[in-house]
């Protein structure tokens, strides 16, 4: 048993489950706690076989008991029941195998139940898995509804019936899985994950009718509550009845007291809508109207006020005014027009009385002599001898001839 082993010195297989049967069997007496998926009870057998599971894990035992052991139990054995074991570890060194050799069998109390579902919450509630923040907000109507709930069960039938007589074209995919026993939680785990990466899906109804603290355990399983957390689809939880609080309950995106209400939560009444689309309607043409007739209000007061209702009135007052001023002005301009043609008379009468043709009137004559470019004659000496003259007097004008010359003061 002591010698080494090497390639060249192997051991035989009986060495190796000794051994191993040697460091199992040193375990001595213990207790273990898990939670029974199977038990076989042949009659006529000495040997009763459970296999344990531990329901946070996907891991089990297989455990080996007298017929006995399992009528001395406190509670009835069945898949699902939780309970605490005590034995030896076996190592069936024929077979290669290990078992757990149980002499005693003990139901785990519901306190004990409740005090670790405590612990639990505690623990994830100081993780943030139950903040508000992390709760996503339901979409008005889903495209897709997923709905986890055991098969041909009560709460399916509900969801389905009370979603679609609301909305009729409501598209639910129903996924089967245990909602009770060891086999719950990996199977609701699994529908899970095809739900939540199904793009079509806008939100999840987790759903199981009412039921015992022991029967809702698994939704208050630590994988599920995580695996509920991570989800990217918005979930609800719709567990049991009122009273009932598992922690998928504070995980979730949403609460809904029993599986009916989650239907009514998840899409919107298609008669209640109508109806609010109408009253909609109604309001916004009644407020329509009373816009209009408020503006045909004010439109009238505006047309009643003197200005707009007779817009004359304002010209009419004024028009004796304008007149008056009209007569004043044509008087001030026939005045100052008659002041300026008697201005003009009297002008033209000095300007007549100043002009050549009133001195040639008076018998005065204007003589001009023609060889020196028919220029005036202003004195004697403007006029030689023989120089050819122009006089002009006031009706006409002769020519005449220079023959003599005689300066004043000359005899």
């Amino acid at each position: 048993m002591a010698s080494a082993n090497s390639a060249e010195e192997p051991w035989p297989v009986r060495t190796v489950n000794v051994k191993i049967a040697e460091w199992i069997h040193r375990l001595g007496q213990i207790w273990v706690e898990g939670q029974i998926t199977q038990l076989s009870r042949r009659p006529g057998t000495r040997t009763a076989f459970i296999t344990l599971r531990d329901p946070a894990a996907d891991m089990s035992l297989t455990v080996t008991c007298p017929p006995e052991v399992i009528d001395r139990s406190p509670v009835p054995l069945v898949d699902g029941t939780r309970v605490i074991m005590c034995g030896r570890p076996s190592f069936y060194t024929g077979r290669g195998t290990i078992s757990l050799r149980v002499t005693e069998i003990r139901a785990v109390g519901i306190g004990e139940l409740l005090a670790r579902i405590e612990r639990l919450r505690q623990l994830l509630a100081a993780e943030g898995l139950f903040d508000a923040r992390r709760k996503r907000p339901l979409p008005f109507l889903p495209r897709g509804i997923g709905l986890i709930s055991g098969r041909a069960s009560a709460a399916s039938h509900d969801v389905v019936t009370i979603a679609r007589s609301r909305w009729p074209t409501a598209r639910i995919t129903v996924r089967d899985a245990p909602v009770q026993g060891p086999s719950a939680v990996p199977r609701i785990l699994g529908e899970l994950k095809i739900l939540d990466d199904d793009p079509d899906i806008d939100v999840i109804i987790i759903a199981r009718g009412g039921g015992s603290t022991e029967d809702l355990l698994p939704f208050s399983d630590e994988q599920l509550l995580r695996a509920v957390s991570a989800c990217t689809t918005p979930v609800i939880s719709a567990i049991g009845h009122e009273p009932d609080n598992p922690l998928l309950d504070f995980v979730a995106d949403l609460r809904a007291a029993t599986p009916t209400d989650a239907a009514k939560r998840v899409v919107p009444d298609v008669a209640a809508e109508l109806a609010g689309i109408a009253t909609m309607r109604r309001r916004s043409a009644g407020a329509l109207r009373n816009w209009v007739q408020r503006e045909r209000h004010i439109v009238d007061g505006l047309r009643a006020r003197p200005a707009l209702a007779d817009p004359l009135r304002l010209v009419d007052a004024h028009v004796g005014a304008v007149e008056r001023h009209r007569a004043d002005l044509r008087r001030d301009i026939a005045r100052l027009v008659e002041k300026e043609d008697h201005r003009h008379e009297h002008l033209a009468a000095r300007l007549a009385t100043l002009g050549p043709a009133q001195t040639l009137a008076r018998g005065y004559a204007i003589v001009q002599n023609l060889d020196d470019g028919s220029r005036v004659a202003r004195e004697v000496a403007d006029l030689p001898d023989g120089a050819r003259l122009r006089i002009r007097v006031a009706d006409g004008a002769v020519g005449a001839r220079v023959t003599e010359q005689e300066q004043e003061g000359t005899p």
